[in-house]
């Protein structure tokens, strides 16, 4: 059966690959590396993508998966309870704090 126009606008939350490229305003080839690298959320069925444009959104709100850790680093360099928790984690592991070679 095939789909009519009319059948297709009625579901303007789910987008085709060319359809999220167009929203996003970028190629298609873009929005792939955008999965693959970046966690852009899609599905696909059979041999094409569907997206939720509402999934888009919300991954335009996330921060950058690029660079997190790297923004992370130092993070608890001042933090009163970090030798505390690095003391627990070992605890926890059953291993020493300091390990001799």
């Amino acid at each position: 059966m095939a789909q009519t126009t009319d059948q297709v606008t009625s579901f303007p939350d789910v987008l085709t690959l060319g359809e999220a490229a167009a929203y996003l305003r970028v190629s298609e080839t873009e929005i792939v590396e955008l999965m693959r690298q970046q966690g852009l959320p899609g599905r696909k069925i059979g041999i094409a993508w569907r997206f939720l444009k509402a999934a888009i959104q919300e991954w335009l709100r996330l921060p950058e998966k690029e660079n997190f850790w790297w923004k992370q680093f130092g993070a608890l360099k001042d933090d009163p309870y970090l030798d505390e928790m690095l003391e627990q984690i070992y605890r926890d592991r059953g291993r020493p704090v300091t390990e001799e070679a």
